[in-house]
């Protein structure tokens, strides 16, 4: 008897599941009810914002470009974190902070992907829907430059994925024309400003055109970098920006989204929230956690500092008036942040001194930091990230020049930058080699601590092994593989159509 009550109570329980897997909960949003109107799409595209808010897009990606490069390293004591980000030894493919960084850009992609796949068949405002779907195509391209950067071949996934999708890896060559196809048709439909103020900080044509030529540049096509960055000097975007006065301004919470902000991803605090992730509940995190990770001991973690190098190329040259450059205190924390010393350089409300003593000699990037406006740190930072500024876009735009022959017309747009912080014009009759040395330094002065340095130095054929005379983590680098990340592993072990990068 036991046996048959036994057997009746699997039967029922297997018939109850397998009906039950086919209940459809009416109550819960699914694809085919959510896309339906004007509403729903503004709320999809939010969606492509929220992904900036992730721990491994507001924090480890720029630890990525900033660690990995000559101009900062890890000395945290997570050694994973260190040798990863700093050491170019990283055993596990699968190690978290870069994994994340990898994940989240691809939630940002499949985020993208459904406006994409969805926004067209809505019945709304055909203005506002162009609009969307140009934002929607900025943040798939955007998402794809940092992996195209920071991975290089990976897999494309230009439709709403399934579970069971199993896409090929693509060439780093072909993810870098997608990321241009993306922000070519961003441009077309993104306005030149929004004049409704509840819309600051959504991506304006001048964002994907400066990302756009970023992306060229990348691949060394400089005319047509030129090209997208003409918005800027000869088109509509020469009346819509400029440099600020005051260089500390990119960096400061009271003057975000200023007239040299060319992208910026906006960050706001919530007192109550209790995670620092992008999760659905009511803790949702809109803040950064960038500081927590770079502030001095004490105040953050300290899991990534400056290089000390670096601080002697500020001061190679004065301005003017006979000062030191401006940008030098803007850019590091550290004894001589205030050029009286240890004793007058405040740290959160202390100096150097007495948090430090004398005989410390650690920097660390200041750009992101709150010690302007607050004396602690956390996961939920308000200060916004400014990812690309004029001052970038007139940089890039000298190179272009430079590049292309016409170093002589190069001048006028270095020179801009110079003189904001009060250094005086270059010599004359540098010939192309010596003018493009010229604008690595000027790029190292202008925008060290973010997030440029990796790609600029990987575009000039300068990442090696011979930076370990500025990084000493740099005689771990092997040419021909630590250019690139590991692939996860977690992803090649579900999907056999992906291969893992050279070397790894």
């Amino acid at each position: 008897m036991k046996k048959i009550i036994i057997l009746i109570v699997i039967t029922i329980g297997f018939y109850s599941c397998t009906n039950e897997l086919d209940i459809k909960n009416p109550n819960e949003l699914t694809n085919e009810s959510f896309w339906k109107s004007e509403s729903d799409a503004i709320k999809g595209i939010n969606s492509c914002y929220s992904t900036l808010h992730r721990g491994g897009f507001s924090r480890w990606q720029l630890m990525a470009y900033d660690l990995r490069s000559d101009v900062g390293a890890s000395f945290s004591p997570w050694s994973e974190l260190a040798n990863a980000m700093n050491n170019f030894i990283q055993p596990d493919s699968n190690f978290g902070p870069l994994t994340d960084v990898y994940f989240d850009n691809y939630v940002g992609v499949f985020r993208a992907n459904q406006v994409i796949a969805n926004i067209p068949n809505i019945q709304m405002n055909e203005d506002l829907k162009s609009r969307i779907l140009g934002e929607a195509y900025f943040f798939r391209g955007m998402h794809y430059y940092h992996l195209a950067s920071l991975w290089g071949n990976v897999a494309l996934q230009l439709n709403t994925s399934k579970p069971t999708d199993l896409p090929k890896t693509s060439s780093e060559a072909e993810v870098w024309t997608q990321v241009i196809n993306d922000l070519k048709e961003a441009a077309k439909r993104l306005p030149q400003t929004y004049s409704n103020s509840n819309d600051k900080g959504r991506i304006t044509k001048g964002g994907a055109s400066a990302l756009l030529g970023k992306a060229y540049m990348q691949i060394k096509d400089y005319p047509n970098a030129k090209i997208a960055l003409d918005y800027f000097i000869t088109g509509e975007g020469a009346s819509i920006y400029a440099l600020v006065s005051d260089y500390s301004d990119n960096f400061k919470v009271t003057s975000e989204f200023n007239k040299e902000s060319v992208i910026e991803w906006s960050y706001i605090e919530n007192p109550t929230e209790g995670t620092d992730n992008d999760v659905d509940t009511p803790n949702h995190n809109f803040g950064t956690s960038i500081g927590q990770f770079y502030a001095p001991p004490g105040i953050g973690f300290s899991d990534g500092d400056a290089l000390r190098w670096a601080v002697g190329e500020f001061e190679i040259e004065k301005t003017t008036s006979n000062q030191r450059d401006p940008r030098l205190a803007a850019t590091y924390l550290y004894n001589f942040t205030n050029i009286a010393g240890s004793s007058a350089t405040m740290v959160y409300g202390l100096t150097w001194e007495q948090r430090y003593g004398t005989s410390n000699n650690r920097v660390f990037f200041r750009k992101f930091l709150h010690d302007h406006t607050r004396n602690y740190e956390g996961f939920r930072g308000i200060n916004n990230y400014r990812f690309i500024r004029f001052a970038d876009v007139l940089l890039m735009y000298a190179e272009c020049l430079n590049a292309s022959g016409s170093t002589t017309s190069a001048y006028q747009y270095v020179n801009r930058v110079r003189s904001r912080v009060g250094l005086a014009n270059l010599p004359t009759g540098l010939l192309q080699p010596a003018f493009l040395t010229q604008i690595k330094h000027e790029r190292l002065l202008e925008l060290t601590g973010e997030g440029h340095r990796f790609n600029d130095l990987k575009r000039w054929g300068d990442l090696g092994p011979a930076l370990r005379t500025k990084d000493p983590g740099f005689n771990n680098f092997k040419i021909g593989k630590d250019e690139l990340l590991p692939i996860p592993q977690r992803d090649l072990d579900i999907n056999p159509n992906m291969k893992q990068n050279p070397e790894w």
